[in-house]
């Protein structure tokens, strides 16, 4: 099953989206006690933003997305980081059991889910995933940050503003960042079985250009929602005028990292 995120959306994730600092890296190690003997999951791993870093933390990594494209993607940023420990596997939440057999029980030390939790039937995935988890491992539920037109800032309301106008539709769901989601998750890990269910908080601080603003925004949208190459210069440039000359963009980003281990 495939999203839509393909094509032009998958260059623009790979492109645009933001990375994972070695602050958020170094907690996701530390919470699941990951070493260098370890097998590691990342679930809806898009062009490989958390599996690359990841990668050479321990022993190996599988990177595992819907879409043929954004595994393209990933394969050709591992090649150019010589990243060789990343196995690229097709495939959605649903297909965790098929993978759970080969893989084994017992066989992950973590299962990583960046900004994509959402996507996915997350009770089922949760239950289906703690008999692969070893001792000590289990799942960390990423949120890297609120979505761009959903923040508390002059220029979030007015990208957010612009993109309702644009679709005809409010701009209102949280891609699994807001409180109530994270309640969800962790009230579904600790249903599976999961213990020590907690919640991890890195405040960063960023500066975007209006570039990475709408190659962000772009990177969000599924491919039969992006505006028409023919307009789409003039929808940019209609953004950018509602967002102001400014050459930076101020965003407070809150990344969290809810973990759920098996002891």
């Amino acid at each position: 099953m495939t999203l839509g995120f393909s094509g032009e959306v998958a260059e623009y994730y790979a492109k645009y989206r933001r990375g994972y600092s070695r602050q958020v890296l170094d907690a996701l190690q530390a919470a699941l006690e990951l070493d260098t003997d370890d097998v590691v999951l990342d679930l809806g791993c898009g062009t490989g933003q958390l599996a690359l870093p990841l990668a050479s933390r321990v022993r190996s990594v599988i990177g595992m997305d819907p879409e043929p494209d954004m595994l393209r993607l990933a394969k050709e940023s591992a090649a150019r980081q010589s990243e060789q420990n990343v196995t690229w596997v097709l495939g959605s939440d649903t297909d965790v059991p098929t993978l759970g057999a080969l893989v084994g029980k017992g066989s992950l030390a973590m299962t990583v889910i960046g900004n994509a939790i959402h996507w996915m039937d997350h009770r089922g995935l949760f239950h289906g995933l703690r008999p692969l988890c070893r001792a000590g491992g289990g799942v960390a539920v990423v949120a890297n940050g609120t979505p761009l037109w959903l923040q508390d800032t002059d220029w979030s309301r007015a990208l957010r503003g612009s993109l309702e106008r644009h679709y005809g539709r409010k701009l209102e769901a949280t891609c699994g960042t807001g409180a109530d989601d994270r309640s969800r998750y962790a009230q579904a890990l600790h249903e599976a079985g999961f213990e020590d269910v907690r919640e991890m908080v890195i405040e960063q601080r960023a500066k975007l250009s209006f570039d990475q603003i709408i190659g962000g925004v772009y990177s969000a949208m599924p491919a039969d929602e992006l505006p028409d190459p023919d307009h789409r210069a003039a929808f940019t440039e209609r953004v950018r005028q509602e967002l102001g000359p400014q050459a930076l963009f101020a965003e407070d980003v809150r990344v969290t990292i809810l973990v759920g281990r098996v002891e």
